[in-house]
């Protein structure tokens, strides 16, 4: 039951917010009482954190997937993007924002642990690019791998870009070729070009 409310917790937050979100919102969703809810998570704060977590797992699980096919690194980087996205469901709700503005202390855990992920994840996609060709070969890594994890961060502040102003999906397309376009080989960018004109990458 506990996997069950957290899935449902997540569809819900992630579609409407988790401030307008109410318990029993939740609790009528899945045709249960609001106290079988309550036995697993005491409070709406912990059920929020649990969520998080939940779908921080879920996405870090994906993520790996991802990497375990050894794909191009550039198209690597696209289908991590739309995993993201999808499951995400395009962020609809501003999930980073309304955690930062109302529960900054699961935020600040959560981000964390992203910056974790994300970093690692882009160092090993930049190692296999300059091995195969795709990315310079002196391109500073550690400098990289920070720097688009605070891109990835950024494009989701409403102070920078107000709400309605893009899709998120668009700014995720956006912030992923101008990161690309900066590292790739005059192979790389070919190769980058031509799943662009394909349609692939959207």
């Amino acid at each position: 039951m506990k996997e069950q409310v957290l899935s449902k917790a997540a569809e819900l937050f992630l579609t409407f917010g988790v401030k307008s979100v109410t318990m029993d919102e939740i609790a009528g969703e899945m045709g249960i009482s609001k106290k079988t809810i309550y036995a697993h998570f005491p409070t709406k704060t912990k059920l929020i954190e649990a969520t998080a977590f939940y779908v921080f797992e879920q996405i870090s699980t994906g993520i790996q997937s991802i990497r375990n096919e050894n794909n191009d690194p550039i198209e690597e980087l696209f289908q991590i993007k739309d995993f993201a996205c999808q499951h995400l469901k395009d962020e609809k709700s501003s999930p980073q924002y309304q955690l930062q503005k109302y529960y900054p202390k699961i935020y600040s855990t959560v981000r964390e642990k992203q910056k974790n992920i994300l970093e690692g994840l882009t160092k090993e996609n930049l190692e296999n690019g300059i091995r195969e060709g795709v990315y310079r070969s002196d391109l500073p890594v550690e400098f990289i791998s920070r720097i688009y994890f605070i891109g990835i961060v950024g494009i989701k502040d409403r102070e920078f870009f107000a709400e309605g102003e893009f899709s998120m999906n668009e700014l995720t397309e956006m912030h992923l070729e101008y990161h690309l376009r900066a590292i790739v080989t005059p192979r790389g960018l070919k190769k980058l070009e031509t799943l662009l004109k394909s349609g692939i990458t959207k």
